[in-house]
């Protein structure tokens, strides 16, 4: 949407408001909302029938995110661009500040207590990881990202703050970062071979690994082998979530009727285990209906980020796009017990504040991409004629 302009005038240095905010994908923010709207019809259903403690709270909280996505879509994403190291820097900065003064909370030390909100800097990082290896990437040539030694750089901009993460500890987080920058790395050129060898490491350190985890990180892995192990302790969530979601039948138990999740056998069913209450009471066609939704909005992120006339704004695109997608899977995926319980929260639907924060801020840059779409940049960040 938003098309009419001519690609001179629309992408311009002078470009106004006005033109930029016609120049938004509307229809990407049309199926935001109806994401979101499904998330505060579950989180009422959550709590009963009533708008207290989440539902209304989540509904404050996306009305403020939408005004921060569409402020960051109207920033040019040279600005973002010349920002990448600034931001990641700041991030990385938190990150170890709540090793210093971290609020502890569920026996992990994730938040910094600002006052109004706590703030869980690691929920930031997936975003400020993409744009810092966007701006590394783009100013490499395709030669230049085929040698190895060029990697060293933006591994270590992955392994500093996946570390600080996994001491938190926050197992579920910092995959998705490496993981998201896997994907940023793969997008950007990286030979499949490296992938190879890197994962064979990978794998030859799992027992190393498995040493340095914590004994309920080892648990979940167990139980994810074998829930019925401890149906009453650790495979506790995951067994009550299949039941659920097998109760859940073709077209669900009806809205407010769900009878696993209001008897509260399902554990965090305003968070990490929404998509199973949502699919215990609309069913496997209200399920399917979601992640259509996510779909569509996945395909118009990797859209936007092929029409990109940059390289950073493709990477930066493609790298939240990705992210989002890794949400989406890693928690169904998670709540169907596919993969074991890490805790990543389904987008848009799962309460909480800084996810949802993290999410609006990367979705206003993909349309930010999409505004600014025909900018060009140099390897150096400056225009190109």
């Amino acid at each position: 949407m938003g098309g009419g302009f001519g690609s001179e005038g629309l992408n311009s240095p002078e470009m106004t408001l006005g033109q930029k905010l016609a120049a938004v994908n509307w229809l990407m923010v049309l199926l935001l909302i109806a994401i979101a709207c499904v998330g505060f019809a579950m989180l009422y259903s959550a709590a009963n029938g009533s708008f207290s403690p989440w539902a209304y709270r989540q509904m404050v909280r996306f009305s403020v995110g939408l005004c921060v996505l569409l402020a960051v879509a109207m920033v040019d994403i040279r600005f973002w661009m010349r920002a990448a190291y600034l931001i990641y820097a700041g991030v990385l900065a938190l990150l170890f500040g709540v090793e210093v003064m971290g609020e502890i909370g569920m026996g992990a030390q994730r938040w910094i207590d600002l006052g109004l909100f706590q703030l869980q800097p690691s929920e930031l990082m997936k975003i400020a990881i993409v744009l810092a290896l966007a701006r590394y990437f783009h100013g490499l040539t395709w030669d230049e990202v085929g040698n190895p030694l060029n990697l060293f750089p933006p591994l270590l901009l992955v392994a500093m703050p996946a570390v600080l993460v996994m001491r938190q500890p926050d197992l579920g987080t910092a995959l998705m970062i490496v993981m998201g920058a896997g994907a940023t790395f793969f997008l950007a050129g990286v030979r499949i071979w490296k992938f190879l060898t890197v994962i064979g490491i990978a794998v030859g350190t799992v027992p190393i690994a498995w040493q340095m985890m914590r004994t309920y990180q080892q648990q979940r892995v167990l139980t994810f082998l074998n829930p019925e192990s401890d149906p009453l302790g650790s495979g506790y969530h995951i067994l009550q979530s299949k039941i659920a979601l097998g109760s859940g039948g073709m077209f669900g138990k009806g809205f407010l009727q769900g009878s696993q999740s209001h008897l509260n056998f399902l554990p965090e069913k305003q968070t990490d285990f929404i998509f199973t209450m949502l699919a215990e009471e609309l069913g496997m066609v209200g399920g399917l209906a979601l992640i259509g939704l996510y779909v569509l909005l996945i395909s118009y992120g990797f859209a936007i980020a092929l029409r990109s006339r940059s390289q950073f704004g493709r990477l930066l695109a493609l790298g939240i796009t990705t992210t989002l997608f890794l949400y989406l899977f890693i928690n169904v995926a998670m709540v169907m017990g596919l993969i074991p319980v890490v805790g990543v929260p389904l987008p848009m639907i799962s309460y909480g504040g800084t996810a949802m924060l993290t999410i609006m801020m990367g979705l206003g840059m993909v349309i930010g991409v999409s505004v600014h779409r025909d900018v060009r940049i140099g390897r150096a960040g400056v225009d190109e004629d």
